[in-house]
């Protein structure tokens, strides 16, 4: 069986990618149902930070090959689709990675905010193997990730590297012995939970290169509370509560998605 699952639990959605006879390989409708998941997800006032992670010793091997053969450019739109919801999902998103890390499910790690990885990992991006030109937009974030000579190096070549040279080029940020992985990113994502929305949403936007909401994110600052929460929470010495959320911009409800 061929499926997404997910759950939320302390402000923290954990989207699992799940396939385990062909090493959590992406099948059409798991790409298809990722951005409706997503949306639901950034709606819902309870998810603070987004995981997405692999089901057992795998984050994901990739697009399912038998899928390409198919229709690659269908299969293509599918996973550019995911690739941009998962980019443009509004709260912190952080890819926990285990075992391989290949072609589409190295698409999905870098548009995530933030990458742990356990030692083991194995990354690489493979379309040179297939024939298949990687999309532009795929190109642009990793590059952006990596630096242009590490981009043409795993586009050029298909070949993996592991988690010293992904950690050298930015390709993961923290790489953990494996048993000390799930420990770890569990009290990152408290941190991120405890910290303010309005501070992470707008960084966010202006990591990616937006720069036409400054006025936006200056309003909301001012309406929000959040500043002058933090700097009483800090004289006060006592954690900050604060109240602003990411606005609710669909009602989309969540699927229940598996595929054969």
């Amino acid at each position: 069986m061929a499926q997404l699952t997910h759950g939320v639990n302390d402000g923290v959605a954990t989207v699992v990618i799940d396939h385990p006879a062909k090493r959590n390989a992406m099948t059409d409708p798991m790409w298809a149902a990722l951005p409706p998941l997503l949306t639901a997800l950034a709606a819902d006032p309870a998810v603070r930070v987004l995981v997405l992670t692999g089901a057992g010793d795998t984050f994901c091997a990739g697009a399912d090959i038998s899928t390409l053969a198919s229709g690659a450019g269908a299969a293509q739109h599918l996973a550019g689709a995911a690739e941009e919801a998962l980019a443009a999902f509004p709260k912190p998103a952080l890819a926990v990675i285990r075992g391989y890390c290949v072609g589409g499910g190295c698409q999905l790690a870098a548009a995530c905010d933030l990458r742990f990885a356990a030692e083991d990992a194995r990354f690489g991006v493979t379309p040179a193997k297939l024939g298949i030109v990687y999309p532009a937009s795929s190109t642009r974030r990793l590059a952006a990730l990596v630096g242009p000579a590490t981009a043409k190096y795993l586009l050029f070549s298909g070949e993996l590297i592991g988690t010293e040279r992904a950690l050298r080029t930015g390709l993961v940020d923290e790489v953990l012995p494996g048993a000390d992985l799930d420990q770890r990113v569990a009290e990152f994502t408290r941190v991120l939970v405890g910290r303010s929305q309005l501070t992470q949403a707008a960084a966010k936007e202006f990591a990616a290169g937006r720069t036409d909401r400054d006025a936006y994110w200056a309003g909301q600052a001012r309406g929000s509370g959040d500043t002058a929460e933090g700097v009483a929470a800090f004289l006060e010495r006592r954690v900050p509560r604060f109240a602003w959320n990411v606005p609710v911009t669909s009602s989309a409800p969540a699927p229940s998605v598996t595929s054969g």
